[in-house]
């Protein structure tokens, strides 16, 4: 062995406490971390919130926004996903640190949980889209970018509406099924088909939508996906081609122009993500996803959810896991994005 290296790490990191970083690689780290040393934070402690992020009743101040909406009143299997964002927000350890970007997301970005979405029934889908769509657009109008949890699927249609009513937003969405089928049973607003009511209502330009990992018995519910315009990408595509292929094409099609990220986790193999309504087998992995939304960064994301995470179908705590993480990406590819601003 080298002494004269052995002697240097000696010197240098004997005893340091674990929270000092001597050399330039990750002293932007520690300088972000400053005002949350990790000795002192106890992740089984305390209320949880997500990613661990200070509780706030209002917008003000904020760049970033955490939000749950506890509604599954859309499912058109097996319910549950009400409970998705109290089991996302038990998550611990997750960030806060992003080692693909080199960025700690809440040392650039004022973020917070801001609780839940009030809404007025516990019985009425009609009413709770409507409540979303309101409280969305207290979020536009105090001009904070929102990272959700779901909730079915359905949940995204009003923050859509909200977020798309001056000029239609382009859409990544990762998910095994398009979402954009017609009325089922008499009802349109279920969580099978917020797109092609998003489309309809004008707040969601098909040509700037991606619809990444798709497979499953259902394929033919998505007519209107082809119809209208939409990229549609099956998961057997994503495994031939790669993703650096698949990304290149997506962010051709968000181009440079505003876009919302929608991140059903059905679209993970339900080897790694089981919590969830309605499983298909052979779909991504978390990893993939993990690699895909990194190819985003420097791009206009305008919001982004995870939805469709059901604890009680979860017994390992994998699913809620996996959407926890996933919405740190997001969170770190928003702080990446205003960074890229900045300069």
């Amino acid at each position: 062995m080298d002494k004269a290296k052995l002697q240097k790490l000696r010197e240098l990191y004997s005893d340091a406490d674990g929270s000092e970083y001597l050399t330039s690689r990750f002293r932007h780290v520690g300088e972000k971390l400053a005002d949350q040393p990790h000795s002192t934070t106890k992740p089984y402690m305390g209320i949880p919130t997500f990613l661990d992020l200070p509780f706030a009743e209002t917008f003000e101040g904020l760049d970033v926004a955490l939000i749950g909406i506890p509604m599954d009143l859309g499912v058109t299997n097996r319910s549950g996903a009400r409970f998705g964002p109290r089991a996302v927000r038990t998550i611990e350890r997750i960030g806060p640190y992003s080692h693909a970007l080199d960025e700690v997301p809440r040392g650039v970005l004022n973020a917070a949980d801001v609780g839940d979405v009030p809404m007025r029934s516990r019985f009425s889908l009609t009413d709770s889209l409507a409540d979303i769509e309101e409280y969305f657009r207290g979020v536009v109008a105090a001009r904070v970018i929102p990272l959700s949890v779901g909730g079915d699927h359905s949940v995204t249609y009003p923050i859509l509406k909200a977020l798309g009513e001056n000029e239609a937003v382009g859409m990544v969405h990762i998910d095994a099924h398009m979402d954009t089928g017609g009325a089922y049973e008499g009802e349109k607003f279920h969580h099978g088909g917020p797109f092609r009511q998003a489309v309809l209502a004008g707040v969601l330009d098909p040509d700037r939508c991606v619809q990444i990992g798709i497979r499953g018995s259902s394929e033919f519910s998505g007519e209107f996906s082809y119809e209208s315009g939409m990229t549609v990408i099956h998961v057997e595509d994503v495994e031939r081609r790669g993703i650096d292929s698949v990304m290149a094409s997506a962010k051709q099609v968000v181009g440079d122009k505003p876009f919302y990220v929608t991140i059903d986790v059905d679209g993970i193999d339900p080897a790694y993500t089981p919590g969830t309504g309605t499983p298909e087998v052979g779909g991504l992995t978390p990893l993939q996803v993990q690699m895909m939304l990194r190819e985003l960064k420097g791009l206009q994301i305008i919001g982004g959810d995870v939805v469709e995470v059901a604890p009680q179908y979860d017994p390992t705590t994998n699913t809620a896991h996996v959407a926890a993480q996933l919405l740190f990406e997001l969170f770190a590819l928003i702080a990446v994005g205003k960074q890229s601003s900045a300069q």
